[in-house]
């Protein structure tokens, strides 16, 4: 929000950008990017990884998955199979102004 004076001299707060200008940008694309979990591993372990191999990862089977726009974390949801696709399953959204408090 930006801030700005009345003749009083109070600080009165506007949006920075208002929902109705947001049309403009609806044909920008994004990454989403869904995160299953996530690992850490020294070089040495990394380099012996071969074909058939599996890693474990620190989430557990049926933790939510992270769902990202660019980078930001905007909620969390079920894997799914849709056909021959893997999906999401949106369960929670995540506040933008705190991004591990759920909407």
């Amino acid at each position: 929000m930006s801030a700005t004076g009345d003749e009083a001299g109070a600080i009165v707060r506007a949006p920075l950008l208002d929902a109705g200008a947001l049309h403009v940008l609806r044909d920008v694309e994004v990454e989403i990017t869904v995160e299953i979990g996530r690992c850490r591993r020294r070089i040495a372990d990394v380099l012996r990884i071969a074909p058939g191999q599996t890693i474990e990862l620190g989430k557990a089977a049926g933790e939510p998955v992270d769902i990202y726009v660019n980078g930001q974390l905007i909620g969390r949801g079920e894997a799914v199979v849709l056909g021959d696709r893997y999906g999401v399953r949106i369960t929670e959204l995540v506040s933008a102004s705190n991004s591990g408090e759920a909407l």
